[in-house]
């Protein structure tokens, strides 16, 4: 279990996540950039070409924060999308970049809770959530609502860090996590904690083959791992 730093007050995870995703929000894209050196933009590409053969009409984005990955969901040209996250400034943010967009028609953004999901059954063609399920309170029970809510043979698209495991990528990797990150994270930021609990998040994560086996615990068929970047990141898939 990853500790999430003592000076969020929340009494549990999700309150604490909440709390830290509130205080980093303004500077979340710009860190993002800065600290991907921009890949983000292609994982995510790559995450929703996964959906393009389904062509869904409804789309679940779960863990939107500022809504790049809706808003990337917009290529599948869908009827609807529905981006949730339990940050409210982190929402507000993505409010704005779909309303210059002009995309509030087909996007809309709610505060809502990935356990406790508040959508009727079979509800969406496809759900898809970028790095935001390591920071589930209860792993399982979020995935059991994404699968209650998908429609049956929808598809379950998750995009999130892994950690490589060769030489030399997992030296610098490490090094970059635990020593860069935090001290950029802080500097453009002020809030280092936040980006210390990145990489302690991400180790904690049961990636690859371990999470498809949970993914397939909670009943997803036919699921998928694709690395990307050396193992940095990686695609899940999972069909219902």
């Amino acid at each position: 279990m990853t500790v999430i730093p003592q000076h969020y007050k929340g009494s549990t995870k999700r309150e604490r996540v909440e709390e830290m995703f509130d205080s980093i929000a303004t500077r979340y894209d710009l860190l993002n950039k800065v600290l991907s050196a921009g890949i983000d933009k292609s994982w995510r590409k790559k995450a929703i070409d996964e959906l393009i053969a389904i062509k869904p009409n409804a789309i679940l984005d779960i863990a939107t924060g500022t809504a790049d990955l809706a808003l990337e969901c917009m290529r599948l040209k869908p009827a609807e999308i529905i981006g949730i996250d339990i940050s409210n400034k982190m929402l507000d943010i993505g409010r704005h970049k779909i309303m210059a967009k002009g995309y509030q028609g087909i996007i809309r953004l709610e505060q809502a809770d990935s356990e406790q999901l508040p959508y009727d059954e079979a509800r969406f063609d496809a759900i898809t959530v970028a790095f935001g399920v390591r920071n589930f309170e209860h792993l399982e029970e979020g995935l059991k609502e994404m699968y209650r809510v998908l429609r049956p043979g929808g598809k379950v698209v998750i995009l999130e860090f892994s950690q490589p495991d060769r030489f030399p990528v997992k030296q610098f990797y490490n090094f970059y996590s635990y020593k860069v990150m935090p001290k950029i994270g802080q500097m453009l930021s002020k809030e280092r904690s936040a980006y210390e609990y990145l990489p302690a998040s991400v180790s904690a994560f049961p990636h690859g083959k371990n999470f498809l086996s949970i993914l397939t615990k909670t009943g997803f068929k036919d699921t998928k791992s694709i690395p990307l970047t050396f193992g940095i990141a990686s695609i899940y898939t999972g069909i219902k």
